[in-house]
């Protein structure tokens, strides 16, 4: 009898369908609605502090630049996720293509790095601003501030279209391929191919070291120095003030890396399908809606300017 190939008939258009949340229509209703109103706050938090920003001179600034972008990545990586994620928990399961699966991850995978580079720029800058007060005008010039950004989205693209087209030559099995996860993540794709894949799973480990903990590291070096600046701070309160707010900063920081941490650079034989997918959760959902939070609804300067435009266009309608 011969024997047959793991890798099954190739000819034909490829599809993925995501695996259901749950398959109870009332709770079909209610994650619908919960992850709606979670996208919504998402995109209105981080779309108020871009308005705000932009529309405040006083505002312009290297530090509210910066949040202004994280701001950007944060929509646009939510957006990548929630909206294909909401249609396929309202109704039935929908497939998606193979260049579509490829394209969302690809997008994913950018969108996700920029985000953690982002966050290594945000916390030098904070080093800068107050370990080096005198100097911060001169070191973070407006020419700096743009090339970080530019090279924390390159970089990340040449990784992630490194990785993305490094997965996509690999073989899977069938024509419907049932992903058990929400978006096309590297893992639960990784483990649908029909070939060796510790390659693959070698060049994932080193793009997570990149992505993740060499930002990670340079966060907490530069908090060392931030902490032992503000330990020289003789004000009580301007401790107390200072302490809180880089709390807070790290608080999203350990969120964001901690989780991406457990997804991407723990060995897949030790890793859990449903675990990757509620980790998942928290960076795509959680994250993006403390962002602006901790990093501007707690800043006097953004609270102020909101209060403001909103009185001020209260005091236009009135007329």
């Amino acid at each position: 009898m011969p024997v047959m190939s793991p890798v099954l008939n190739q000819s034909g258009p490829t599809e993925f369908f995501f695996r259901v949340l749950t398959t109870v229509p009332e709770f079909q209703a209610l994650l619908f609605l919960l992850f709606l109103l979670l996208y919504l706050m998402i995109l209105c938090g981080n779309t108020a502090i871009i308005w705000v920003v932009c529309t405040h001179s006083s505002l312009r600034t290297p530090m509210y630049f910066f949040l202004c972008n994280l701001a950007f990545v944060e929509i646009s990586y939510t957006t990548v996720v929630v909206p294909l994620m909401l249609s396929n928990i309202w109704g039935a399961p929908k497939p998606i293509p193979l260049a579509g699966c490829g394209a969302q991850m690809f997008f994913f995978l950018t969108l996700g790095g920029a985000d953690c580079f982002l966050l290594a720029i945000m916390a030098y800058d904070r080093y800068v601003a107050i370990c080096h007060p005198l100097h911060y005008t001169l070191i973070m010039t407006q020419k700096l501030c743009a090339q970080m950004v530019a090279c924390a989205v390159r970089l990340a693209l040449v990784l992630s279209l490194q990785l993305t087209s490094l997965i996509f030559t690999l073989p899977f099995c069938g024509h419907r391929r049932e992903i058990n996860h929400f978006l096309c993540d590297v893992p639960p794709v990784l483990r649908l191919a029909c070939a060796d894949i510790r390659v693959h799973q070698a060049v994932l480990y080193v793009v997570g070291i990149l992505v993740l903990t060499v930002p990670f590291l340079l966060i907490c070096v530069s908090y060392v120095f931030i902490a032992s600046a503000i330990l020289r701070i003789r004000s009580s309160e301007g401790r107390r003030r200072a302490f809180s707010t880089c709390s807070s900063h790290l608080t999203v920081v350990l969120l964001q890396y901690g989780f991406c941490a457990v997804v991407y650079l723990r060995p897949q034989s030790t890793s859990s399908v449903d675990e990757d997918r509620q980790f998942a959760l928290v960076y795509t959902f959680v994250t993006p809606l403390l962002n602006p939070l901790i990093y501007t609804l707690r800043n006097k300067d953004v609270k102020g300017a909101l209060k403001k435009a909103i009185s001020s266009k209260a005091a236009s309608e009135a007329l």
